[in-house]
């Protein structure tokens, strides 16, 4: 079965056709939410709200991109959505501050030499690598990340530039 069959027949309330679609996409939703996160625990729950958000939502989508393309894109508002609230949260003080990812002093290369460039970007500080992913893994452009993050055009170049600076050093050790 097609997945445009999948979707069709998951619009219409077929279970096991969207159980086809949530399997055929896991692995990249939850992919894309753990680059965003660095937190797998976060990125499995974070999984699940965008699973459970694409089954309610799927009824308005009209079938304009790829499947693929529209969950995406609604894995990342989840994932900004759920980083606006926290962030909201720790500033009104309901809940304890996040620790900070700062990259730390060891060397980011795997026992046999390689570089381990998914270990660096889940070092790079949480706004930094939001918009690292965002821009340079999953190719949205600044006015993109802008809207969808709720942030300056000016201030998602400073962090992407912020976060090749550091991505830089750490994978010159």
């Amino acid at each position: 079965m097609s997945e445009a069959d999948l979707v069709s027949r998951a619009q219409t309330g077929d279970v096991a056709a969207f159980e086809a679609l949530y399997r055929a996409h896991e692995a990249r939703v939850y992919g894309l939410c753990l680059r965003m996160v660095a937190d797998p625990s976060r990125a499995e729950d974070l999984t699940q709200e965008a699973f459970v958000r694409a089954w309610e939502k799927l009824p308005s989508f009209r079938g304009l991109s790829a499947f693929a393309t529209w969950l995406h894109r609604l894995t990342v508002n989840v994932v900004l959505g759920e980083i606006r609230t926290r962030s909201r949260r720790q500033e009104d003080g309901t809940a304890s501050p996040e620790l900070q990812v700062v990259p730390n002093a060891g060397p980011v290369r795997e026992p046999e030499g390689g570089i381990d460039l998914e270990r660096a970007i889940s070092n790079l500080p949480p706004q930094a690598r939001m918009v690292f992913v965002l821009h340079d893994v999953e190719g949205f452009r600044h006015a993109e990340i802008s809207e969808l993050a709720g942030i300056a055009e000016g201030t998602s170049k400073a962090h992407l530039h912020r976060a090749r600076r550091i991505l830089r050093k750490a994978l010159e050790r």
